[in-house]
């Protein structure tokens, strides 16, 4: 059975990003995500997914969408324009190369919320047109706040995401390194590690809301280029959090 018997090739939102997302849970394989910076690295990355077969993500930053516009462009707003501009050509051009297709804005810190608002008018816009939002999914990473500030404004914006069936990620915990002018390169390393009661935290918040969300714990990730032996992952603290979370347990 091919990937696109289960959804359709092009942009893909709301219960086909579920059911595409749960396929790949359910069958074992990752989606790859990649930031892209113009329509070209764009392309490039839906040939080489089409050429495997594989649905993949578009992703675009704040710093991708500064440069889309053009670097030359120093209006506040020109990330929001450089970063639908992109939205707009993944769309047109998707469904040609005949794979899911999932868009999706990178990490947005609290500093960024303006351009994260401007992406949300867009997607507002295109759902009032279409009945569907024109990404398929947003992070917002407010790490860098205390965990009552982050889900709040997680719980704010989801409240609007709800309605169209748009995506929310949200990043509790710290990843470290530098990324997009946040630089978390010095951070104390036990902060690097999400605990089981943040993620519960977040999920009681978000799914009284709905079930399109996703929450990126921390398990000692850590952006850019380090030293060998100055990284310590554990990925299995992400395996011990989630059945905690089906079963209903608080961790207390």
């Amino acid at each position: 059975m091919s990937i696109t018997d289960i959804v359709p090739p092009g942009v893909v939102t709301g219960d086909n990003l579920v059911k595409l997302l749960e396929h790949a849970r359910d069958n074992g394989y990752a989606i790859p995500a990649v930031n892209c910076t113009s329509s070209s690295t764009a392309n490039a990355c839906l040939e080489a997914a089409a050429k495997n077969n594989s649905p993949v993500m578009i992703q675009v930053s704040n710093g991708g969408g500064k440069f889309i516009v053009g670097k030359s462009i120093s209006e506040a707003s020109g990330a929001v324009a450089g970063s639908v501009a992109l939205a707009y050509h993944v769309r047109a051009v998707a469904k040609y190369y005949g794979i899911p297709v999932v868009l999706h804005s990178d990490h947005c810190a609290k500093k960024l919320l303006p351009w994260f608002d401007g992406m949300l008018d867009a997607d507002k816009d295109y759902f009032e047109k279409f009945g569907e939002p024109l990404f398929s999914s947003h992070m917002l990473d407010l790490s860098e706040e205390t965990d009552e500030e982050n889900i709040a404004i997680c719980v704010k914006y989801f409240k609007e995401f709800a309605p169209m069936k748009l995506w929310l990620e949200m990043e509790i915990g710290i990843t470290g390194g530098e990324e997009d002018g946040v630089n978390n390169e010095n951070v104390d390393p036990e902060k690097l590690y999400t605990t089981p009661e943040q993620v519960y935290s977040v999920y009681q918040a978000l799914s009284a809301i709905g079930p399109m969300f996703s929450i990126a714990a921390a398990f000692g990730n850590v952006h850019g280029v380090y030293k060998p032996g100055n990284v310590t992952l554990s990925p299995e603290k992400l395996t011990s959090q989630a059945p905690g979370i089906h079963k209903g347990e608080d961790w207390k």
